[in-house]
């Protein structure tokens, strides 16, 4: 059953075409410029590549793979602030929930010039945070959600979602990869 689910999954993907992003601007550029370290050459070819595949009208996948401390969120958070930019909002998912809070605490630095609002979705978050932000994401009002498969609940609705990063996909089971793809059909 799950076999046949992702047959057709990726056939619809393949079929539909995808958002082509808008390409680089000033403000890119200044977020760029802002990170407190210079891009080893893999990382700038990695982010270089992830943006030349998200300014085509095709669905990107991608997977980006790194050890521990070799830049991995940096880069995810270029292609986040590339997708914001065009209006899109963006969704990172961490199998845990030490993960998501230290992904939202690096977001919260590294976007905090950039009138981002970033929200936090796991267990640790109080009920009344937690209808607050889906009523805020419904409403376009979160540009950028990070949490563990709560995410994946159907009382999550995005207004428009336009990039699902997934932080160590190997430890998401494979019924929770397809549940994120068919979240929205045509997200990168």
């Amino acid at each position: 059953e799950i076999a046949e689910r992702l047959v057709n999954l990726y056939s619809l993907r393949a079929e539909k075409p995808g958002f082509a992003f808008e390409k680089d601007d000033e403000l890119q550029v200044s977020f760029e410029k802002e990170f407190g370290y210079d891009l080893t050459i893999d990382q700038q070819n990695a982010v270089n590549e992830i943006k030349e595949d998200m300014e085509k009208p095709i669905i990107m996948d991608r997977l980006l793979v790194g050890d521990v401390g070799f830049g991995k969120t940096e880069v995810a958070f270029r292609a986040a602030f590339k997708a914001m930019l065009s209006g899109k909002q963006v969704a990172m998912l961490c199998p845990t929930t030490l993960l998501a809070r230290q992904h939202y605490m690096t977001a919260i630095d590294r976007f905090k010039n950039f009138g981002i609002n970033i929200k936090l979705l796991s267990r640790l978050v109080s009920d009344k945070e937690i209808t607050q932000t889906k009523k805020d994401l419904l409403e376009g009002k979160v540009n950028l959600l990070i949490g563990t498969h709560r995410l994946l609940s159907s009382d999550i609705i995005f207004k428009d979602l336009g990039l699902l990063i997934v932080d160590e996909e190997h430890k998401f089971g494979v019924e929770h990869k397809e549940k994120i793809k068919e979240i929205k059909q045509n997200i990168d």
